[in-house]
């Protein structure tokens, strides 16, 4: 069941929101009556992917490596939705690698996206998180506990988006804004479908080392988003939520 939305319903703000977690957690944020503005490099993703939530959902185009290109985002949702109550920061990439052959630009590209990125839209965000007094929901990865071979650009990003998902939580608590963050594992999306068809993701092995034996569901994700997202957490703040199917635990011993 989803609710009518208000003009003063919460307002989620979802980076990489055309696609995958991200568009998964705003149809989530909506299903309990809020609405949405999917952010996402790619504009017309975005305005296509909003119509198929409905009147409670906005596209919107921003690069996140552009700091002017997010702060112009963010400035839109301040005229259009007047406020943001949850952020959640997905947009992000792959690019495997061997570490001994890796460019500075293969290093360089990912950290921008995944960790400067993530600072660039909260800190145009803060304004309105600071007068909601709302929520930011990073997304990390099992990559952030783990080491991955050929994988040295993502798990640097995912391990430093921990680490600024817990000064945020200590800097910004004061405002009265939490920040939390959710590690996923592999997941379902068309990032993985591209990986897989490029020979550089072999879900076998990935299944075998999870406890539950499978990949993760976007809407699964989601809903620990929406935990975090929502006032249902209001007592935690500069968490790391593994929703890996019990990946980095690892059970497997014998």
């Amino acid at each position: 069941m989803t609710l009518a939305p208000t003009p003063s319903s919460p307002v989620m703000v979802v980076s990489g929101g055309a696609a995958g977690i991200g568009l998964a957690s705003a149809s989530r944020w909506i299903q309990s009556g809020g609405r949405a503005v999917l952010v996402d490099r790619d504009a017309g993703a975005a305005e296509r992917a909003a119509t198929t939530l409905g009147d409670a959902a906005r596209g919107v185009g921003a690069d996140v490596t552009s700091r002017t290109a997010v702060d112009t985002a963010l400035a839109s949702v301040a005229a259009v939705e007047g406020r943001v109550d949850a952020l959640v920061n997905c947009a992000g990439i792959a690019r495997p690698a061997p570490a001994a052959t890796m460019s500075d630009d293969d290093l360089s590209v990912l950290l921008d996206i995944h960790v400067t990125g993530t600072l660039r839209m909260c800190r145009a965000a803060f304004p309105l998180l600071k007068a909601s007094r709302g929520r930011i929901v990073n997304i990390a990865s099992v990559a952030a506990l783990a080491g991955m071979p050929q994988r040295l650009n993502y798990t640097a990003a995912k391990s430093a988006i921990g680490g600024l998902t817990r000064t945020l939580a200590v800097e910004w608590a004061p405002e009265g804004i939490r920040t939390n963050a959710v590690g996923p594992g592999y997941v379902r999306s068309a990032l993985t479908e591209t990986l897989k068809e490029r020979g550089e993701l072999r879900t076998e092995g990935i299944e075998a080392r999870t406890a539950l034996g499978r990949f993760g569901e976007p809407e699964e994700i989601a809903e620990c988003v929406q935990f975090l997202a929502s006032e249902a957490s209001s007592f935690v703040n500069g968490h790391l939520l593994m929703a890996d199917g019990g990946l980095t635990i690892d059970g497997n011993w014998y």
